[in-house]
């Protein structure tokens, strides 16, 4: 058997210099496809292509894999980079991610912990956020995958704050603990309660209004859980609930906590970057500084590539004594790589990490966020035009009042509940697979209702009132 030459790489490029012409090609390509994302909406994955994804265990050169790449991967994705894209709150990406991308995926960092560049870039970045959302300098924060991810760390948090660090060796014992949340929570929310071993059943949800969660009853149901011999630990804020874009009460919620002695987490998933937007709708996230964790995610309402979520928490010392741990192979040293401290392995579930910060320090530094919180007002501006559009087309009807970035209506009025149902998800079927528009359903008071959520910076006027306009021509 001949030895393996030590010098030699078989997975490196045989030749660099072809390589970088086939990469250069799919950077045009790449480019060529997110300049001209409005040619590119959403369309079904063809049976041969899907067939053309199997892996048989074949090599293919650079060329091949480019081309491949471009023709069987690229055309087929979810869809949202396209301006008339109002389906779920999906992200919209950004150009400067393309540079971003790059540069993380040739660094190859693992972000978990030591002395590194992407370290400090995350630290700039969390620390923007803590003076963006009025967190005192002493919080502290990580990127994650997503809010999902961070309501996980963020609960986590206040189990500690509730019983002590001793639960991580003990686990939870008897202890019988309670949350509360507004009816419309997230689901990332119920399943965080799972994950924790505490039950979704002890996950009491609070009748809401269009501002958020009822007050009086909140305070009655900790009352009645106490004296039933459970612990309520947390209480569950919404800024911009999924499905109506309602906010809760923040002051409020923080008054309630302060006086019941419990943990306040904010899921902001997209709407806590309201904040960045012009009045009305920057009041909406007021009184978000008094959270004492606030999950959100960068790549919905700020635009950046997936996935990055952030996490924020006051008490750094509680979010340390969740989740630290050093084995002697992760020692931290004084000098040298090993150095750096604080590790963000430190502050989370994940060891391993990539680059998340990079995409949204190079979006903070080339488009600014005063651009960025101009796009999400003009994204709430959009919304309002698409509920006034609705109101003005003859026999549609907005079913919720139009708050932040989404739009919830029935496209006929004159059909029963039943009926109205069938047609709304018809007309958002057939609309998606003609390519003309992506729209989502919801469920409201028991009918399957159309739901736009505008998180799109390359939609325009034009796209809401053609959007609406293909929902009337389809009745």
């Amino acid at each position: 058997m001949t030895p393996c030459d030590p010098q030699a790489s078989e997975l490196d490029p045989e030749n660099w210099e072809d390589f970088r012409k086939v990469a250069h090609d799919l950077l045009d390509q790449c480019i060529n496809h997110l300049s001209e994302a409005r040619e590119h909406p959403w369309q079904p994955v063809p049976e041969e292509i899907r067939a053309s994804y199997a892996i048989d265990g074949s090599s293919m050169d650079a060329a091949e894999l480019s081309r491949r790449l471009v023709k069987e991967v690229l055309p087929y994705a979810t869809g949202n980079t396209h301006p008339r894209f109002f389906g779920w709150v999906h992200g919209t990406g950004l150009a400067s991610g393309l540079l971003s991308e790059m540069v993380a995926a040739t660094m190859n960092s693992n972000c978990g912990g030591r002395d590194h560049g992407m370290s400090y870039i995350e630290r700039a970045v969390v620390s923007w956020c803590q003076q963006v959302f009025g967190f005192p300098e002493t919080a502290s924060g990580v990127l994650v995958a997503g809010t999902s991810q961070a309501t996980v760390i963020g609960l986590a948090a206040a189990r500690v704050r509730a019983l002590g660090p001793e639960l991580r060796a003990q686990g939870q014992q008897n202890n019988w603990l309670t949350a509360y949340a507004g009816a419309s929570v997230h689901n990332a929310t119920s399943k965080a309660i799972e994950l924790l071993g505490i039950g979704h059943n002890n996950l009491r949800k609070i009748p809401e209004t269009d501002t958020g969660m009822d007050h009086d009853i909140l305070r009655a149901r900790i009352r009645e859980d106490r004296a039933a011999g459970a612990r309520p630990f947390a209480v569950i804020g919404t800024a911009g609930s999924v499905d109506l874009g309602r906010f809760d009460d923040l002051n409020g919620l923080a008054l309630i906590a302060k006086e019941e002695d419990i943990w306040l987490h904010v899921d902001g998933a997209f709407g806590a970057w309201a904040r960045l937007a012009d009045a009305p709708w920057s009041n909406l996230v007021d009184g978000i500084e008094r959270a004492d964790s606030l999950a959100c995610d960068f790549h919905k309402w700020m635009y950046v590539p997936y996935d990055c979520g952030l996490i924020l928490i006051r008490d750094e010392a509680i979010h340390r004594a969740t989740f630290a741990a050093r084995p002697s192979y992760l020692a931290g040293q004084a000098r040298g790589l090993a150095g750096g401290d604080p590790w963000y392995c430190d502050y989370g579930i994940d060891l391993s990490r990539g680059s998340r910060a990079l995409k949204v320090w190079t979006a903070l530094q080339h488009y600014g966020p005063e651009k960025l919180g101009q796009a999400i007002t003009r994204n709430c501006e959009q919304a309002v035009l698409m509920g006034e559009t609705v109101s003005n087309t003859e026999r549609m009807q907005l079913v919720a009042p139009v708050i932040s970035n989404l739009c919830v209506f029935t496209a006929d009025t004159l059909l029963s509940a039943q009926d109205q149902s069938r047609l709304n998800k018809h007309i958002v079927q057939e609309l998606q697979l003609a390519g003309e528009v992506v729209f989502s359903t919801t469920l409201v008071d028991g009918i399957t209702c159309i739901r736009a959520a505008i998180v799109n910076h390359r939609t325009t006027r034009s796209d809401i009132t053609a959007s609406i306009a293909a929902v009337a021509r389809m009745r």
